[in-house]
């Protein structure tokens, strides 16, 4: 089966740094693919070139089978491919139930002239709280988004590219700054989307990563170093050296 994203060559240099540096990717349909390394290994600048913020200096990316590697971002995005946890789009002075349903509203293409009423219309707030039970904030719908707590808000980021249908969803650390309940639920919640959503997830929470990963890719000096199943990577040698310690 084809791959739903395909990597090759990936390279981006900033003053004579390769970022990364002939990167080799794919990501597999409804697998949840993490993107390890410590800081400064290139794994932002990794998102950014799949998300199209940033072009790449060399190297392709295909989605579905179609190259995107010149693609801009906001194309990408109706393509289906999510960027959450890097820029909120959260509208703090709306509902939950509100900054929802218009990312239905977005999806479906409708005019955002009744911007204050979308949530009214009964299609597009079904399509929303569904998207809200997913992330268990069913029964903060009505709160002001303002009121949410930071993990909360994380927990809508995810509702909201629910929301969008998205076909690949690009997670940059979505357990950074979150306590540990606030941890063990994301990871129920993306546990949740395990087998019926694409994710590429970058984390420096082991925990979460060995949890929910289907696949791992280690990134050192902008080069993937290794690319494996958990137990596999645990167990690599070069891995433990450069990343995971030996213990």
């Amino acid at each position: 089966m084809e791959p739903l994203l395909s990597i090759s060559g990936l390279t981006k240099s900033f003053g004579g740094v390769n970022a990364t540096n002939d990167v080799n990717l794919d990501v597999s349909q409804n697998e949840v693919h993490a993107i390890i390394g410590p800081n400064g290994a290139g794994k932002t600048t990794l998102i950014s070139q799949l998300c199209g913020t940033l072009k790449p200096d060399a190297g392709s990316i295909a989605f579905e089978g179609r190259d995107i590697t010149s693609t801009p971002a906001y194309k990408r995005a109706r393509l289906g491919i999510t960027r959450s946890f890097q820029i909120t789009s959260l509208l703090s002075a709306m509902s939950v139930i509100e900054n929802v349903t218009l990312a239905v509203q977005a999806r479906n293409k409708h005019s955002f002239r009744f911007i204050r009423a979308a949530h009214k219309i009964a299609y597009l707030r079904d399509e929303a709280m569904l998207a809200l039970e997913k992330v268990g904030l069913a029964d903060r719908q009505d709160d002001n988004t303002a009121e949410l707590s930071h993990g909360e808000h994380r927990q809508m980021e995810i509702a909201l590219a629910l929301a969008t249908n998205a076909r690949l969803m690009l997670l940059d650390e979505p357990m950074a700054g979150l306590g540990p309940t606030e941890s063990e639920k994301m990871i129920d919640i993306l546990r949740g989307l395990k087998s019926t959503h694409t994710i590429l997830l970058i984390e420096h929470d082991m925990d979460a990563v060995f949890a929910l990963a289907d696949r791992i890719s280690v990134l050192v000096y902008g080069q993937i170093i290794a690319t494996g199943t958990p137990d596999e990577i645990r167990s690599n040698v070069a891995v433990r050296h450069a990343y995971l310690g030996d213990e």
